[in-house]
């Protein structure tokens, strides 16, 4: 309910260093995963830090909670399971492919994308996925609660931002978000 309400502490957020201390977090599910998490280098931004670790929290959660499954007596792969890989760049609006109002065309923001090998999704699902309860598979087979991608998009909207899922399924995922330099 806090994500709801403004932002809490503004400030210069490091996301260098709080992408850093989210993949620490998520040190054992990568390793039980055999995932390969890539984080190039990060800007530092103003923002709410609680927030924006939520928003990194949760994405990176699902890439290595959607991973694809290994069938059943094959040895395991020589590669990872799930490779994720997060990725930073500053472009103007109207550069990043994303819908966005034409006030935000000319803006200059940070592209972050986060981008994973798993399970993936329709494209038609694109939107749906970030509504609150709604899930795309049944909770016998991925545990969660299906509010971890809206408070993804209204941490990103509390932040002036844009994002956008790109799925391809049995391809993977990728999150695409725009924040303001």
């Amino acid at each position: 309910s806090r994500v709801a309400t403004k932002r809490d502490a503004v400030g210069p957020v490091d996301l260098e260093l709080l992408v850093a201390n989210v993949v620490d977090d998520l040190e054992t599910a990568i390793a039980d995963q055999k995932a390969t998490v890539t984080v190039d280098s990060m800007p530092t931004l103003t923002g709410d830090a609680g927030q924006l670790r939520q928003l990194f929290q949760n994405l990176l959660s699902n890439a290595l909670k959607f991973v694809k499954p290994q069938p059943s007596g094959q040895p395991a792969p020589e590669k990872p399971a799930a490779l994720i890989t997060v990725t930073a760049r500053t472009l103007k609006g109207h550069d990043a492919g994303i819908a966005i109002p034409p006030g935000d065309a000319d803006r200059l923001f940070y592209l972050i994308e986060i981008a994973d090998n798993g399970i993936g999704f329709e494209p038609h699902q694109a939107e749906r996925i970030f509504q609150v309860f709604q899930r795309l598979h049944s909770r016998s087979n991925y545990e969660g609660t299906g509010i971890g991608l809206a408070i993804v998009r209204k941490g990103v909207e509390n932040h002036s931002g844009h994002i956008q899922a790109v799925g391809r399924p049995g391809e993977g995922a990728t999150f695409r978000i725009l924040l303001p330099v």
